[in-house]
């Protein structure tokens, strides 16, 4: 049966358009129970007179049918091993879709489980379930009809066909549900069918809720702050339009949670947001309208660090932070380095996640309502409702935000699941993986079926199609104990004085074809993933470290970029070729220095590797000659127990002459190869710029440097390469390294993007000083490089192009995607080096040498370079009261009696593990020298496990 549907559209032009669609109606859409009679289902999944839950409002069998609010904002539940033989309309499934990419992508999961027993109904294409619109009725109020008719028919359909089975519609929409009654469908609320579940009590903590009464646990007040109410979409919408109000993303300040800023798109300068009621219930990565306020309002960052609140945890958790709150400092008067500042009006969308974290306890032993904290200190604290928190209390836990009322301190949110005991090292590597969204779980069979067979071999036809470059001498330089090689070298002198030199690079693309399952995986994980024990793959182990790991004295497939060079690097031609190889070894940075520096050995490798050195000096000198920047950053990892997997020790990375060769020719490639690229595909080629930073970005660098009289010029990249190169104190060595590392902390992030969406001057690459760039090289642990992979392959003929790779905005969802994957990674790889620094300091106190970095109004932020390890220092005397300090803004300087802290001081610290049964155990730094009077001296007294002393410098 077909039906026509026809509604009209705005055009973005301000036209309209009369659109009319095809609507088919069958007679075959089956109900998905297994041996209906009626239905001729080969897939039925549905098993009738199954009792899977045992329910006291419904004592038979019975299937479920929520709604598209139930499945939104209870998905949680929906995903518990308990619930099974539900019912999803495609009416249902299409609101989801549409309000939450996200949620959809779970609840798709979940049907795809054959476990779980869900069935999708396509109710709009059924003749009996389809209902058209009727005059004057909302789309929403449309399709709870459709949802109410289709529950129906399921009723009257099962009855029809014998079976003893009920059907259950859930809903949280009053309305929707008297309707539903009236209709003698059996309906019940989400918390009415969950509390009725006999044997999952536990499931109602996982309720997802948002009206929370006012209880008897302590957790309200009277003094609570009341925010300001939002402005309704329609009229934010209008003002940002008009220019009156600015959207923005926001981002809570990590060192004071009573500040944040939002990050407008395109401008050069964030906006300001000072004072819990001007972010107005904004939380971390929210998209938020902005009222800009008027200039004499405008203030600054307060330059203060807020402590964690371990100290009242045992008091009233409601009112914690309430009185700091109420007490924030006053808006100063303007003056010259106020910064743009604003306020909160509305919430364009919310990026709520769910939030690892630990319950606080709650002074009421019969509370069932408590404090959630967050890992993430940008997160506020949540309150949720638990009837296990014995069983929670020193564990961490994840929870989900529901909704926050301006009448409410904190939002409200629920219990999602636990994942283990505080301090456990599998539990917090998987917190911080979860924290960062980074995809962990094993790969899915359907992932594992695109894999090839073994034994893989070459073929005939293989060889037929690639360049077969076996003959020649190449080699690879990794890390000790790298696995996934992705490239390799080689070298030959020519007849006329000039060398060939060849990178070599692994062939993923071959093994990764578009539109696979495969494909779709690597995709989504977008980057491998290096923490300090173990590597979260992008690409199942068989590739990574096999099939496409270039391992010496096997064949490989592999896509080569060849250069005619002369003796000082200059480029004479260049090809690209998808080749064959056979690498001749595979030395470790360490080895190849060796070989470089033994003057006694002169076989065809050792000579190679001092002719690619040669070369990779000249052209690392051309790029700093250009503007390049030479940046520093503490890089450490650890040697790890192969059983245990506990640190055994901490080494800071050294950097030979070897990793600036690979570098460099990896450099080489990646322009080489972006030139070609961009020459095809103007439109489409996947490039990668870093942005030149803002003027305002060097501010606290050119104010420290003036500290030591060291004057900076940052008017262009070549510039502030040559003032970091003069820039040195005899009386700190150090000082040079710190001021790059401040470089680099003023640095925008560099991202992927696509051509045609910007103009050719925007490609630039300011920390490399090149105008175009991209990512070629590492193509097992990077997904951009097998996209630029496949668009170099269609340049030299070796492939075929396919649809989404020819489109701009797809090339740019896809960059949008693996900027946020490859921010996260880095993100995720610092928080596994900070954890396994804190457990390899766990049982042993250790004295150091630091420099100040930062100077705050009441701490400051220590750099230790030998481990790393980077922390604010509260001075605190010895009853633990902060000491009355004197903060020199404009010299970075604490000053207290005789003694002064000013940012590159040289210090000594130690450095201990501060232990909490309930809150766990954190990496502390506590001031030895300048010794000051009264200060608290040592961490070796506090409570945990003995420690072992150990002097080091």
């Amino acid at each position: 049966m077909l039906k026509n549907r026809t509604f009209v559209k705005k055009t973005r032009k301000g036209g309209v358009v009369k659109v009319v669609q095809e609507h088919y109606l069958r007679d075959d859409v089956w109900c998905g129970v297994i041996g209906c009679p009626s239905c001729q289902s080969s897939d039925a999944i549905l098993q009738p007179n199954c009792i899977n839950v045992q329910s006291n409002l419904c004592s038979n069998s019975h299937f479920i049918i929520p709604d598209t609010n139930v499945v939104c904002k209870q998905i949680d539940i929906l995903e518990e091993s308990c619930i099974k033989h539900a019912i999803f309309l495609q009416t249902v499934l299409q609101e989801v879709k549409h309000l939450s990419a996200s949620t959809y992508k779970r609840i798709r999961d979940a049907i795809a489980n054959p476990e779980k027993k869900f069935y999708v109904f396509s109710n709009e294409h059924h003749r009996e379930t389809y209902i058209e619109r009727n005059k004057d009725e909302s789309p929403n109020d449309r399709n709870d009809r459709a949802i109410r008719v289709a529950a129906q028919w399921y009723q009257k359909h099962l009855q029809d066909n014998h079976f003893q089975t009920d059907v259950v519609l859930l809903t949280n929409d009053i309305e929707n549900k008297e309707k539903a009654k009236r209709e003698n469908i059996t309906v019940y609320t989400m918390y009415e069918y969950v509390l009725s579940l006999i044997d999952s009590p536990e499931l109602m903590d996982k309720l997802s809720g948002g009206d929370m009464d006012d209880d008897q646990d302590g957790l309200t007040k009277k003094n609570q702050i009341v925010f300001t109410e939002y402005l309704p979409l329609s009229k934010i919408q209008n003002a940002i339009k008009a220019g009156r109000l600015i959207q923005g993303t926001f981002q809570s300040s990590r060192d004071n949670y009573m500040e944040g800023h939002v990050r407008v798109y395109g401008e050069e300068r964030d906006i300001f947001i000072k004072g819990l009621e001007s972010i107005n219930r904004a939380i971390q990565d929210d998209v938020v309208a902005v009222e800009l306020l008027p200039k004499e309002e405008w203030t600054k960052p307060s330059g203060l660090v807020c402590k964690d609140v371990d100290d009242h945890e045992n008091e009233n958790v409601e009112t914690v932070g309430l009185e700091n709150a109420n007490n924030e400092e006053k808006p100063e008067a303007y003056v010259a380095d106020s910064v743009p500042s604003g306020k909160v009006v509305g919430i364009i969308k919310r990026n709520w996640r769910p939030y690892c974290g630990i319950l606080l306890p709650n002074p009421n032993p019969n509370a069932t309502r408590f404090l959630f904290r967050a890992a993430d200190r940008r997160i506020p604290r949540i309150r949720i409702l638990t009837r296990q928190s014995r069983n929670l209390f020193g564990q961490r836990i994840i929870v989900s935000v529901d909704a926050w009322q301006r009448n409410r301190r904190y939002p409200e949110g629920h219990f999602v699941r636990r994942l283990g005991p505080i301090g456990d090292k599998e539990t917090e590597s998987e917190v911080l993986l979860i924290e960062h969204n980074v995809p962990y779980q094993q790969f899915s069979q359907a992932v594992l079926n695109d894999l090839p067979t073994l034994p893989w071999e070459i073929t005939d036809i293989d060889i037929k199609q690639r360049e077969d470059l076996r003959h020649l001498t190449i080699c690879s330089i990794d890390p000790p104990g790298c696995t996934d090689i992705d490239d390799a070298l080689h070298l030959k002198l020519l007849e006329n004085g000039n060398y060939e030199v060849g990178v070599h690079i692994a062939d993923v693309s071959h093994f990764i074809k578009p539109g696979t399952a495969i494909d779709t995986e690597a995709a989504n994980r977008g980057t491998t993933v290096y923490l300090a024990e173990k590597r979260i793959d992008m690409v199942p182990e068989l590739l990574s470290s096999n099939l496409c790991s270039l391992r010496s004295k096997v064949d490989r497939f592999a896509f080569s970029c060849i250069w005619e060079l002369t003796p000082n690097a200059d480029i004479i031609a260049s090809r690209f070729t998808k080749s064959i190889i056979k690498s001749q070894a595979a030395f470790t940075y360490a080895e190849a220095q060796m070989i470089i520096d033994d003057k006694q050995r002169n076989d065809d490798i050792a000579i190679n590797l001092r002719s690619l050195n040669m070369l990779a000096k000249a052209l690392n000198k051309r790029r700093l000659d250009k503007g390049a920047l030479s940046l520093a950053s503490p890089e450490i990892r650890f040697q790890v127990d192969s059983e245990t997997h506990d640190p055994l020790e901490l080494v800071k990375k050294e950097l030979r002459e070897t990793n600036s060769l690979v570098e460099e020719f990896m450099l080489l490639a990646n322009i080489t190869v972006a030139e070609r690229i961009y020459e095809i595909f103007p439109q489409c080629a996947l490039l990668r710029r870093h942005p030149s930073p803002p003027p305002s970005n060097f501010d606290i660098l050119l104010k420290s440097a003036a500290v030591k009289s060291m004057e900076l010029q940052v008017d262009s990249a070549k510039m502030l390469s040559t003032s970091l190169a003069e820039a040195n104190l005899e009386d700190n060595p150090y000082f040079n390294t710190l001021l790059r590392i401040l470089v680099t902390r003023c640095m925008m992030q560099a991202i992927y993007f696509c051509s045609g969406t910007l103009a050719y001057q925007d490609y630039c690459h300011y920390g490399l000083a090149t105008p175009i760039y991209t990512h070629f090289t590492s193509p097992i642990r990077r997904y951009s490089d097998i996209i630029v992979h496949r668009l170099l392959a269609i340049s030299i003929g070796a492939d075929r192009t396919y649809p989404d790779l020819m489109k701009k905005d797809k090339m740019q969802e896809i960059c949008n995607h693996l900027n946020f994957r490859h921010k996260m990674a880095q993100y995720a790889q610092r928080s596994s080096v900070s954890l396994y620094a804190q457990l390899f300091f766990r049982n042993r106190v250790t004295k150091e040498e630091g420099y100040i970095l930062f100077v705050r109004k009441n701490a400051i932020q220590v750099l230790i370079p030998k481990y790393g390890i980077e922390s604010n220092i509260f001075l605190k005397a010895a009853d633990g009261t902060e000491l009355p300090f004197t903060y020199d803004e404009q010299n970075l300087c604490l000053s207290y009696q005789n003694v002064s802290l000013q940012v590159f001081d040289r210090v000594v610290v130690e450095i201990a593990v501060e232990h909490d049964d309930m809150q766990g155990s954190k990496l502390r730094l506590q001031l030895l020298e300048p010794q000051i009077t009264g200060c608290q001296l040592s961490l070796a007294n506090l409570s945990g496990p003995p420690v072992k002393r150990a002097k080091r410098f």
